[in-house]
């Protein structure tokens, strides 16, 4: 069996970990020019399922590696106000486990073939009896596979062929996104990691990202075939911006700062302080995954099929589901118990169910985080 995944986030550089473990030919297909071409390193929060779906496609021996970047974060979400005082509770203590983004990445891209600066132009079923699919890329390039997987997030290409009538839905609500670097002044906003800090405008949201072990010294250490980015603790920092928001021609940070005049400190030290290369302004589109598409080798992962709000904090977590979920369905057609349309078809069926429900979850939770979402 042969797979083509498209798009080299994380679901799909998951899913692609998972059936190389297995013995099944996997490549992977990226519409981005590099590897780095985009910095992805923000803070994330891995939930139990979450977890345990990507021990689930990882090999073995670099769980011990997996582990070691990791943080346990424990926190008690308060509402805090621009001079950290606390005013309100947003529910009981919450515990988890936190990955930074761009180090994870280069983990699961570990002994993958990634092509990069291959945008998807199409796809084609070659012989319906068999259901060999073939991808069609910029510059000509062309692979053949019995299955082709779109984890291309949020205006995937393969979905636009496969499932033109699900379509991304813009909430109007914008965020800003950055991180600092650590230090001991900024260690001590401990009481606002994972808080909401309220102003009379939006809210700043504060998170901490700290590794047990410094990513490149625990690959040396642990799996030496790993090479991990040499980056250490920082916080990352958050704001929600009204609906339909945008910066006009201020940077992401100065959008920040203009909109926390007179609070606390180092809260603006932290954001002055913050990378001016990694810090964004980015719309929160949903996609909801609705009218199932017709039985073939073609399916979707991730945030191609459910994109959620970041306020739900379950993207990156339901798309690793998706990943082990896929991946035990096709261990069952290489072990000759089932047959690959019947095995993608039972991984939509529970997919469509928890990916809906994970969009739900999220735009339930973005009235808390701005005034008058659509």
């Amino acid at each position: 069996m042969r797979v083509s995944v498209i798009g080299a986030g994380l679901g799909g550089l998951c899913l692609a970990q998972g059936l190389r473990g297995a013995g099944i030919d996997v490549g992977v297909h990226e519409r981005d020019p590099a590897i780095t071409a985009r910095f992805q390193g923000y803070r994330l929060v891995l939930s139990p399922v979450g977890y345990e779906a990507l021990r689930g496609c990882l090999p073995r021996r670099w769980h011990p590696l997996l582990d070691a970047i990791l943080d346990d974060a424990v926190v008690e979400p308060l509402i805090l106000d621009p001079h950290l005082n606390k005013i309100g509770e947003l529910g009981p203590a919450r515990s988890g486990l936190v990955v930074d983004r761009h180090v994870l990445r280069h983990l699961l891209l570990t002994g993958l073939t990634v092509h990069t600066d291959a945008a998807l132009t199409g796809y084609g079923v070659l012989d319906h009896g068999e259901g060999r699919v073939e991808a069609r890329f910029t510059h000509g390039h062309r692979t053949t596979a019995d299955l082709l997987v779109g984890a291309d997030g949020v205006g995937s290409a393969v979905r636009a062929v496969l499932s033109p009538q699900t379509v991304p839905a813009d909430t109007g609500v914008r965020f800003v996104i950055g991180r600092t670097p650590m230090t001991e002044r900024f260690a001590g906003l401990s009481r606002a990691f994972g808080s909401k800090i309220v102003g009379d405008g939006p809210s700043l949201l504060l998170g901490a990202m700290r590794f047990r072990t410094p990513p490149k010294q625990a690959a040396e250490e642990l799996a030496p075939e790993v090479t991990l980015p040499d980056i250490g603790d920082y916080v990352r920092w958050a704001m929600i911006l009204p609906p339909n928001g945008s910066l006009g021609a201020e940077t992401p940070q100065e959008a920040v700062l203009s909109r926390i005049d007179g609070w606390h400190p180092d809260l603006r030290a932290l954001v002055e302080e913050g990378d001016p290369d990694n810090s964004t302004l980015l719309s929160i589109r949903v996609v909801e995954p609705r009218e199932r598409w017709a039985r073939g080798p073609v399916t979707l992962l991730g945030d191609a099929i459910h994109a959620t709000s970041p306020t739900g904090g379950n993207g990156a977590n339901t798309a690793l589901r998706d990943a082990d979920l896929l991946r035990r369905c096709l261990l069952r057609v290489t072990e000759g118990t089932q047959d690959l349309l019947d095995a993608v078809g039972e991984y939509e069926r529970q997919m469509f169910e928890y990916g809906a429900e994970a969009v739900r979850h999220s735009l339930e939770a973005l009235p808390a985080y701005v005034s008058h979402p659509r």
